[in-house]
């Protein structure tokens, strides 16, 4: 638990809770997984331009990296780079296992339509990255990870990211982080961006914190006791 800048006890999800509540959402409230996704996704990239306006990149172009995982958190990168392009950002991608599940390819190929660019390999060499874009986004993996087993190709881009000095946005759980404690030895984002409601591991995380959770049903917000903050305006993200 901690305080929002409102002052409200906030409820930090355990990675259990969190299946538990999607579950819910998707058996009895009849969500889609696809339309999840694309809400969580697009919070993102405005939880980004909130973060980091474009008059405020240094480079050139306002050049992004989004690194895309496997399941379900890689699907939410790619959401949310196609929200980044149309707010005029310059994403690339590298997603390199692309899902067999139809859902997943689809996103996908609306990215492929809208002209971004993918990557087929991740540069080593971490000043490349340093150089080519102004920040890196972590799509990789979610709460239901093991992070204790983190296999290739993802365990060496985790080396390469922990390296990286531009500024990283982490997407829900910081990738190779357990959801269910802070970590000490994972990579360092500058901001995280915490989907339905914040997990544990957010326990005193220091950096920029944004909450997407504002499409939440009332019932399922009083039943599992979020306690989410009040947005501002029609905002979809609040800094916490």
């Amino acid at each position: 638990m901690y305080k929002t800048r409102q002052g409200t006890a906030q409820f930090n999800a355990s990675k259990t809770e969190v299946a538990t509540i999607e579950t819910e959402l998707l058996r009895d409230y009849r969500f889609g997984q696809q339309q999840l996704i694309e809400i969580w996704g697009h919070a993102c990239a405005v939880a980004i331009t909130k973060a980091f306006p474009l008059s405020s990149l240094s480079k050139k172009q306002p050049t992004l990296l989004v690194v895309c995982g496997p399941e379900q958190n890689g699907s939410i990168g790619l959401v949310c780079a196609r929200h980044l392009r149309i707010f005029e950002y310059e994403p690339t991608i590298f997603y390199p296992k692309r899902s067999t599940q139809s859902l997943h390819q689809d996103f996908t190929i609306q990215c492929e339509k809208m002209d971004i660019p993918f990557l087929s390999y991740l540069p080593t060499e971490v000043q490349l990255l340093n150089d080519a874009y102004n920040l890196v986004i972590d799509a990789i993996m979610g709460p239901e990870a093991d992070h204790n087993d983190v296999k290739e190709p993802y365990a060496g881009m985790l080396v390469t990211l922990k390296q990286v000095k531009v500024p990283i946005v982490s997407v829900d759980v910081p990738s190779g982080w357990d959801a269910d404690e802070p970590d000490k030895d994972g990579i360092n984002p500058e901001v995280l961006v915490s989907l339905t409601a914040p997990k544990k591991c957010a326990t005193g995380f220091s950096g920029k914190h944004f909450l997407a959770g504002r499409f939440l049903p009332y019932d399922i917000q009083k039943k599992y006791e979020l306690n989410l903050p009040e947005f501002p305006g029609t905002d979809c993200v609040i800094q916490l």
